[in-house]
């Protein structure tokens, strides 16, 4: 084995850190702006929460729950974090988003670390910097979904094999990355994406390529990589299993056979839902990781040359992104955060050369259009819907149920536009950057601190269940049938439901028997369409509309006879075309 130590990381000037210090307290105004003013919102998070509260309520932290069944899409990692920051801040609004938030810092600071180790602090804090500017990692961040926790696992992941292969050997951070590696296994089934990462390295260091850090006769040594990715998934794994085999009953087994399998190689082999062409990808990249994107183009001459010159700091990140989204575009099943992953790296192969790039005039130019074209489109549209000449942003907030607080995103939007044109104004080309920081810092801020308000009664649903508990009175009992995640996790009361994936005409007739055995107080919430063969309208009472669907109530009296004792047709609607269909 090679007996060079690890390379030191370069000692930061006071210059250095203060900018540093500077740029974390950005990121934690960009991405924690907002936390503490909404609920949940469709389609993953009311979900998520739900599991997670369950989780606090129950006791039971090993089997996901959604209502009266077991959830078995998604390991139970994320939500047992939620569960935690409950725990300690004792308020969901904080918790559901915390676990999120802290992710994101954390892989900003990875990016930064690697950065100012492979090159230098400047090259750290522009790869951090270009990370955050990207609308697809900020909008990721600010929600309560999986994918930017296993976005900083598979980043740490990285961190620590890069490390290694590059500035070492370094075998603890060679097992660090192997660890979270199985952390991201644990998260969402795609942690050991980060283990292609051998396969350049394997290519750099037999090719002789710079930096490629080279190893020899240190088996056990690596072996203890795969020991530390699999001490990781069993930390999870283990329970799990000796729980089923030791005394499960039949739905664990099957929760543990669906999510094992099903929900992993199943989905991936032969996906359900998504599909998409093998391209996809290309328009995430092109729209989704706007603004970075602009660097992409003017940033491959410089990653010829350093390929060209054999550097490996550069063929290791770009070459795993590339194996990252080539085994994605093959499944059919394609959404954009499957990339989000790769953006960290992404971020880090540019990063050396933005010095340059951004000194070109003609691409500040392309810059500061990028700028006043998105700033006429938010101004421009905004103030026509909020004036009411836009039809289809009338439709948008009546299928919404947003109401009077539609215009108020409208003017949101203009007053968004209006300030990126004031900060194309002031800073002009010649510091198109900072017009560029000025349009994204009012995107974020007015997203977290305007929007979050105006929406989020009619996307939490809290309105619509407390109208429904008016509705019932205090004393009543109610039941759901065609329900969301986020019915039961607003709801005022312990609410019956008769299972979440089971079709609608099932939950319905097994709603009717229910409410048969006492109809003086029970009373059954539903979507209107999975009711309306079995339901007189002239009865039933429309609660509202939230989330683009339109949810009823009613009492034994508005059953049709023909559906009494349950005798419901098999053949009523169960097309639900929400929002939140179909997500992961």
């Amino acid at each position: 084995m090679s007996s060079n130590p690890p390379a030191l990381a370069p000692t930061l000037s006071a210059h250095e850190r203060r900018n540093f210090w500077l740029f974390l307290l950005i990121a934690v105004l960009i991405l924690g702006a907002g936390i503490g003013l909404r609920d949940p919102w469709p389609s993953d998070e009311p979900r998520f929460a739900l599991v997670a509260r369950h989780m606090v309520e129950s006791g039971d932290w090993l089997f996901t729950h959604r209502g009266s069944e077991l959830y078995s899409d998604k390991p139970p990692l994320f939500m047992q974090l939620q569960a935690a920051a409950y725990t300690l801040t004792g308020h969901w609004r904080i918790a559901f988003l915390l676990p999120s938030l802290l992710a994101a810092l954390g892989t900003l600071f990875l990016v930064y670390d690697l950065g100012r180790r492979l090159w230098n602090p400047r090259v750290g804090l522009w790869a951090a910097a270009a990370l955050l500017a990207t609308f697809q990692f900020v909008y990721q961040s600010k929600r309560a979904q999986i994918d930017p926790l296993v976005t900083f696992f598979i980043t740490a992941a990285n961190y620590g094999l890069l490390r290694h292969f590059l500035l070492g050997p370094d075998w603890r951070a060679w097992w660090f990355g192997c660890f979270a590696a199985g952390l991201g296994v644990i998260s969402k089934g795609v942690g050991f994406l980060a283990l292609l990462m051998i396969v350049p390295y394997v290519f750099a260091r037999r090719r002789g390529w710079m930096h490629a850090t080279v190893t020899e006769h240190a088996g056990w040594r690596w072996a203890g990589g795969a020991l530390a990715f699999l001490a990781a998934i069993g930390l999870w794994l283990v329970p799990m299993v000796a729980s089923v085999l030791i005394e499960g009953t039949p739905e664990q087994k099957a929760y543990m056979n669906d999510l094992l399998f099903r929900q992993t190689a199943g989905r991936y082999a032969n996906a359900w839902s998504h599909e998409q062409p093998f391209w996809y990808f290309a328009e995430v990249i092109a729209f989704g990781w706007m603004p970075l994107a602009l660097a992409l183009v003017p940033a491959l001459p410089h990653w010829r040359e350093r390929l060209a010159a054999r550097d490996a700091r550069l063929l290791l990140p770009l070459a795993w992104v590339v194996l990252v989204i080539v085994f994605f575009s093959i499944s059919r099943g394609k959404r954009d955060v499957y990339i989000l992953p790769a953006l960290p790296c992404v971020a880090l192969a540019l990063a050396p050369f933005l010095d340059t790039i951004t000194a070109r005039p003609w691409f500040r130019r392309v810059v500061l259009g990028f700028v006043v074209l998105l700033s006429l489109l938010f101004a421009g549209y905004g103030f026509a819907a909020w004036l009411g000449r836009v039809p289809r942003a009338d439709a948008l907030v009546e299928a919404r149920g947003l109401g009077e607080s539609g215009r108020g995103l409208w003017l949101m939007l203009a007053v968004i536009g209006a300030c990126g044109l004031l900060g194309a104004l002031v800073f002009r080309v010649r510091r198109a950057l900072a017009a560029l920081a000025v349009l994204l810092a009012a995107l974020w801020m007015a997203w977290s601190l305007w929007a979050y308000p105006l929406m989020n009664e009619a996307n939490s649903a809290r309105g619509v269940m407390r109208k429904a508990g008016e509705i019932a009175g205090a004393d009543a009992d109610i039941a759901l049938v065609a329900w969301k995640e986020q019915n039961l996790l607003f709801a005022d009361r312990p609410m019956t439901d008769f299972g979440f994936r089971q079709p609608w005409h099932d939950q319905l007739a097994a709603a009717i028997r229910w409410q048969e055995a006492a109809p003086e107080r029970r009373w059954v919430f539903a979507q209107a369409p999975a009711v309306a063969a079995c339901v007189d309208a002239t009865r039933a009472v429309v609660v509202g509309n939230a989330n683009r669907r339109t949810w009823t109530m009613f009492r034994r009296d508005a059953v049709l006879p023909a559906c009494r004792g349950g005798n419901v047709p098999a053949d009523i609607d169960t097309n639900d075309t929400g929002d939140d269909d179909g997500a992961d």
